[in-house]
């Protein structure tokens, strides 16, 4: 049996010594170059394929420094410093030679220790219960389970509505997929730019930093195995050309698995 399209699309070849060699993916093409949450999870996926990887992801800092071209790629994943418990890497996707991505992650071996959530899941619908939501803007849409609970870009509104820049909505992948590191990393980048419920209308945009706070372990992950995550994202601010993101992402039980940042760019 294939890899499903998602695993192809952040498959990565040992080349050397902290050297991968990669393939974008048609399937998961975007405006300009890949689904940047494919992109982010490839990089990651560099750190969990290298044989001195420590622990499990923390946080993860994509800077999308240009676009990636269509055809193969490199990725140098480099462990900066490795710790008892904690692990740095610095992580640069190239392309002849010229570096397009870069990031940092930041791996770690957690313990048991006080646990508290205080960003709990807001109320939505069960996701059985909504249709799922066709939204094919670009190729990578179609891979994934949308059901909307409000806030679908591109959608007509009345004209007294006040535009809103909050997307709720459940989603996973799809075929369905059992959560992981990888994926999760994804679906952190599901959310359309803001710009577009705010203009209701397609606009030139593009993340250019993204930062992700793992929350969940990988039993956590587990246990969610092919269900759908509840995922809420808004821009605070829209200004002079940039906006941010805050998005997080719950399972269907209500454990907070992911916050996600990110600095977006949009033409006037």
């Amino acid at each position: 049996m294939s890899s499903p399209l998602f695993d192809q699309a952040i498959a990565l070849n040992a080349v050397s010594s902290n050297l991968y060699r990669g393939q974008t993916s048609e399937a998961f093409q975007n405006m300009v170059g890949p689904f940047g949450g494919a992109t982010a999870a490839t990089l990651l996926n560099a750190v969990l394929l290298h044989p001195e990887r420590l622990g499990d992801p923390v946080s993860l800092t994509v800077n999308f420094a240009g676009p990636v071209a269509d055809g193969e790629f490199e990725i140098e994943a480099t462990p900066l410093r490795t710790n008892r418990s904690t692990q740095h890497w610095l992580l640069l996707q190239k392309q002849n030679g010229e570096v397009v991505t870069s990031a940092t992650a930041f791996f770690a071996t957690r313990r048991d220790t006080l646990s508290e959530q205080q960003e709990s899941a807001p109320p939505a619908p069960p996701a059985a219960s909504l249709q799922r939501t066709d939204i094919s803007i670009r190729n990578w849409f179609k891979h994934y389970d949308f059901r909307f609970v409000h806030g679908i870009p591109l959608m007509p509104r009345k004209t007294e509505e006040n535009p809103a820049t909050e997307s709720l909505l459940w989603v996973r992948d799809y075929p369905e997929r059992p959560l992981d590191y990888c994926s999760l990393t994804a679906l952190g980048d599901v959310f359309a730019p803001r710009i577009f419920l705010l203009r209701n209308h397609f606009t030139p945009s593009g993340t250019v930093s993204m930062t992700h706070y793992f929350h969940a372990t990988s039993d956590e992950l587990a246990k969610v195995g092919t269900g759908f995550v509840l995922g809420r994202a808004q821009a605070s601010r829209l200004h002079s050309s940039y906006a941010d993101q805050v998005a997080h992402l719950w399972s269907e039980d209500g454990v907070l698995l992911l916050t996600s940042t990110q600095s977006v760019y949009f033409k006037e």
